[in-house]
């Protein structure tokens, strides 16, 4: 094939030789009519005008072929020293073997350059073919047999000594030659891990340039042959035996890669298909031109075509998985991605991590290493949720379903149901505190809560203890437990409450009003009260200051949701927090509590004293003489008081404060409540014979006690500590009251004078008046020609002079021609006199509008 695989030469033993391109429809044919052993294409034959070619073979003739005007014309390059084995083209240098040897051909000089001979007692040439192969433009790897020869091209100096100019351009050396333990099948180079420039340069020619695929030192990689009859290589083929006539099998080939100096660093044998009939000439070495920093052969045999590639990370790795050293191998491919080398290898046979970490997961399994084998899991599995769901089975096969619980993942892949309930069942049945826990921390939507639900709630009703409420077991607690936190994340609060409720959970009163269970807990009561009491409880004995009751403000905030009347109903066996909620709800309205009034007087009789005679105060719902009778029982003298003063018995209730609590100021402020003068008398009485209260009466005398009337009520001889100062006061409180009555008259008739004069200058002040304006009491306008007499009103009103008269008589006689008269000061004093005489009412518009209000 040609540089760019554009076309494929053929040249067979029928004297066939075929130039066939694989884009285009272009065909080249010749009969050479001899067999013919070898044929090379011109560099860049694709890009050529000539089409040059050379072929050779049995003939002995080496021909160039070059296209022409008139077709192919020949040139014969080499004839006469037996048949041509094999060419090879590379730039402007053609080489080719004989029977004799290898000679090298230029080109450009249309030169022959060199002839190396044949080795020396080589073996038939037509059993042991010679190989050649260009290493570079300069460099050409010689095999024959089992001899390999290294020859470097470079420009023929120019010298002094050397005046002949007939002479080739190019000289060529010899620069190693090496014997080795086999025949030779085929010559390639081979890269090596050392750079160029540890090389020593070499001279090569002119116009022939370096390869830039050549960057490292190269290696020899042969195809050794070992022939399975010594006699082929020493000449002597004529057998003394049947035996010996016997054709023998031959060997398998191996591939040995040589080093420059000669030394074997590796050999492979392979495997290939009757390799026991096939000889040295069967088989061909070539190597593939590639992109890639890999080299790349391939070995073809009559039956066979062998890729063949230097072994890599890739190949230890399928070598590690034949000998079940999984861990290792998957310990590569983990390095080789870590470096960036696993991208070239997706795809490629023997390179699948998922497959090698299966196999190694059955193994350990098989080998009951169940623990490391679920650590592999996740990465086997990835996101291949069947692969997941497979090898959980396959624990639950093997009850070893702990061992991979661990490892199952929740997001990223998400499993089916199947799964996740399998194992919340697990740990149902052994493990019910990682039930909880795993109920907590997993996603709601992985698996079916209702199942699990019936799997628990079925567990709860076989234990034991399930229904009490107290003393609970600590695996029903958990089970609980368990049912709350998935009632909960299935939207159903009102399943979950009782379940916090008896485990004591301080989130129920947020749960409640989060959810708005508040129907829910309508039957709950007492439970709900115990629960905030232990809370209470135990935040007093934290040193904690005391709070409201959370449920009691829980069940005021809620009477429409909560009626009262079942809580009251309910908290009939907890008197205390009966009194607490009433008490609340009676804060909140007392109207609330109407129809529990009485039960309060007790509650409040029991739980607070102090705060009786304020509800007594407050309510009007309550019976008055079972309140009295009440806290007649309990001595409660107040109270007493406050309720016989409300039933109307207010001597008996005097009576109480005077001998009972003994307290004059009471017994004052009591009467003064009353308004009864009787009240005052029995008062009085009462106290003409307790000092005390005589002079406490004293001290407190007012509107309601005449103190005179009291002073005469003092017994001649009765001593009454404090009398002095007693009436001292009195005396200084009516002088000083008489002082206040006087400043308050001096200020009240400085008041009066100021507001006369207000009113004074208000109504003698003037005002503007226009033409417009119209008289209010017949509408017309007072401005007229002639000028009639009108009449100014001190409350503003202005109106005509026969409109002020309710009489048909005038108010003056011929009152139009006083208009036009100016009257001095005597006339103006005596008309106004005269006209007020005959007015018999006031302004006629402020009589109107008093008149209409009095309707």
């Amino acid at each position: 094939m040609d540089e760019t695989a554009d076309f494929i030469a053929t040249a067979s033993l029928d004297g066939q030789v075929v130039i066939h391109s694989l884009s285009t429809t272009e065909v080249y044919s010749f009969d050479m009519r001899r067999p013919m052993r070898t044929i090379a294409l011109e560099p860049n034959f694709a890009k050529s005008g000539s089409r040059a070619f050379i072929c050779g073979g049995m003939a002995g003739n080496l021909v160039m072929h070059e296209k022409g005007w008139l077709g192919h014309k020949e040139t014969l390059l080499h004839s006469g020293e037996g048949p041509i084995w094999q060419t090879r083209w590379r730039g402007r240098l053609i080489a080719w073997a004989n029977d004799l040897g290898v000679k090298i051909y230029d080109t450009q000089s249309q030169m022959r350059i060199i002839f190396i001979d044949r080795p020396a007692d080589s073996p038939r040439a037509d059993l042991f073919k010679c190989t050649l192969h260009w290493q570079d433009d300069s460099t050409l790897l010689i095999a024959w047999a089992d001899e390999i020869k290294v020859a470097r091209i470079r420009t023929r100096p120019r010298t002094a000594a050397n005046p002949k100019t007939n002479l080739p351009p190019l000289i060529v050396e010899v620069t190693a030659v090496f014997q080795l333990d086999c025949m030779i099948a085929g010559i390639v180079p081979h890269p090596m891990t050392t750079p160029l420039s540890a090389m020593v340069p070499q001279p090569r020619p002119s116009n022939v340039a370096s390869s830039p695929s050549q960057p490292f030192l190269t290696s020899f990689l042969v195809l050794a042959y070992t022939p399975p009859d010594t006699s082929l290589l020493t000449g002597n083929e004529l057998a003394s035996s049947h035996a010996e006539q016997a054709r023998k099998a031959a060997e398998r080939p191996e591939l040995r890669i040589i080093s420059r100096s000669g030394e074997e660093l590796a050999a492979d044998a392979l495997s290939i298909t009757g390799f026991e009939r096939w000889g040295c000439n069967d088989y061909v070495l070539v190597d593939v031109p590639s992109n890639q920093h890999e080299a790349f052969y391939v070995v073809l045999s009559p039956k066979d075509v062998v890729v063949v590639r230097p072994r890599d990370w890739r190949d230890h790795v399928a070598w590690l998985v034949e000998r079940k050293r999984y861990e290792e191998a998957l310990e590569e491919i983990e390095r080789r991605q870590v470096a960036g080398e696993t991208a070239a290898a997706e795809g490629e046979e023997g390179i699948d991590a998922i497959a090698i970490g299966q196999k190694y997961i059955e193994h350990l399994v098989s080998e009951g290493e169940f623990v490391k084998a679920a650590r592999l899991c996740p990465k086997v599995c990835g996101q291949d949720t069947k692969r997941w769901e497979d090898w959980i089975f396959v624990f639950v096969q093997k009850h070893q379903l702990q061992a991979i619980i661990p490892f199952v993942p929740t997001e990223s892949p998400t499993l089916g149901h199947l799964v996740y309930e399998m194992i919340l069942a697990y740990f149902l049945a052994h493990d019910r505190q990682t039930l909880l826990n795993t109920i907590r921390d997993w996603p709601k939507g992985i698996y079916d809560i209702s199942v699990i639900i019936v799997a628990v709630q079925a567990e709860l009703d076989r234990a034991p203890s399930s229904s009490a409420m107290t003393s609970t077991s600590p695996d029903t607690a958990i089970l609980m437990e368990c049912l709350a936190e998935l009632y909960t994340m299935n939207r159903q609060p009102g399943k979950a409450l009782p379940y916090f409720i008896r485990l004591r959970r301080p989130n129920v009163f947020d749960l409640i009003r989060e959810n708005n269970l508040f129907t829910s807990v309508q039957d709950q009561v007492t439970l709900l009260v115990d629960f905030d009491h232990e809370l209470m409880e135990k935040r007093r004995k934290e040193g904690a200051e005391p709070e409201e009751s959370t449920v009691i403000k829980l069940f005021v905030d809620h009477i429409h949701s909560i009626p009262i009347g079942r809580v009251v109903q309910q908290l009939e066996s907890r008197p205390y927090y009966l009194y607490l909620y009433l008490d609340a709800l009676f804060m909140k309205d007392s109207h609330l509590t109407s129809d529990f009034a009485d039960k309060q007087v007790t509650l409040y009789a029991e739980y607070a004293p102090l705060r009786l005679i304020d509800f007594l105060r407050a309510s009007n719902y309550y019976n008055l003489e079972m309140a009295y009778r009440i806290c007649n029982e309990r001595d409660l003298v107040p109270e007493m008081v406050f309720l016989l003063g409300r039933m109307g018995n207010n001597r008996q209730a005097l009576t109480l404060i005077i001998e009972r609590l003994g307290d004059v100021n009471r017994a004052i402020d009591f009467a003064k409540e009353q308004h009864d003068d009787d009240l005052w008398e029995d008062l009085l009485r009462y106290s003409e014979s307790r000092p005390t209260f005589i002079r406490g009466l004293l001290e407190n005398v007012g509107a309601e006690i005449d103190p005179i009337r009291l002073i005469r009520r003092i017994k001649n001889g009765l001593e009454i500590p404090g009398l002095k100062g007693a009436l001292i006061k009195i005396l200084h409180d009516f002088n000083l009251q008489m002082s206040l009555l006087e400043g308050c008259q001096t200020v009240l008739n400085g008041d009066c004078v100021d507001l006369a004069s207000t009113l004074y200058r208000g109504q003698s002040s003037g005002f503007s008046l226009n033409g417009k304006t119209s008289c209010p009491i017949c509408s017309l306008p007072l401005v007229q020609m002639p000028q009639s007499l009108i009449l100014l009103y001190l409350c503003r009103h202005i109106v005509h002079a026969r409109c002020a008269s309710k009489s048909d008589r005038p108010l003056l006689p011929n009152d139009d021609s006083l208009v036009t008269t100016r009257p001095n000061t005597s006339a103006r004093i005596a008309l106004t006199s005269m006209i007020r005489a005959r007015i018999d009412q006031g302004c006629p518009v402020c009589h109107r509008r008093g008149e209409g209000e009095r309707t």
